[in-house]
């Protein structure tokens, strides 16, 4: 993600990252889940359970916290959790077969940053360069924020019955 620090972006990544739920989503007829058990564990089983039933492709995306990133591993459901409540990680579920496919499953609750300086991966930046680490976690909130806002606008959509309710151009019950 944009500011971490990694093997070929000592200096901070300056780039946003990937959103492959979005790719997946963008083909209509794939049922994607994006989900963090520490986040919401009701919300992880209903997608595992959900992605089992579909009768096609089906993916699931996992916030996975991880040593390196520097937490203690005893506290991961807790960062898990940080990362869904910043917006980092939101929590969503799209069903191809429902007239409605997306269901966004979480809300942002505090500021992207809270959950960035818990990590190594930012952290270590701000030590370094306190100056890029604070201009690549503003852009990094503003990444989460336009995430965000381009959920709703699906959200909106559906509601609306538009040409963004199903990328498939199908609905069913």
């Amino acid at each position: 993600p944009r500011g971490a620090v990694a093997k070929f972006a000592s200096g901070g990544k300056r780039t946003r990252k990937k959103d492959l739920g979005q790719v997946a989503m963008g083909y209509g007829d794939v049922y994607v889940a994006q989900i963090a058990l520490g986040g919401d564990n009701a919300q992880a089983v209903r997608a595992l359970w959900e992605a089992e039933q579909y009768p096609g492709p089906a993916l699931v995306i996992a916030y996975s916290h991880c040593i390196e990133h520097g937490i203690e591993m005893g506290e991961g459901m807790l960062h898990q959790k940080n990362a869904v409540d910043t917006g980092y990680w939101p929590l969503y579920r799209y069903d191809p077969r429902n007239t409605k496919p997306l269901r966004l499953d979480s809300k942002r609750k505090r500021p992207v940053s809270d959950f960035l300086a818990e990590e190594n991966r930012f952290a270590s930046l701000q030590r370094s360069r306190p100056e890029t680490a604070e201009e690549l976690d503003a852009l990094e909130q503003e990444d989460v924020e336009e995430h965000w806002k381009h959920l709703e606008l699906l959200l909106a959509a559906q509601e609306d019955d538009g040409p963004l309710a199903h990328p498939a151009g199908e609905t069913t019950a």
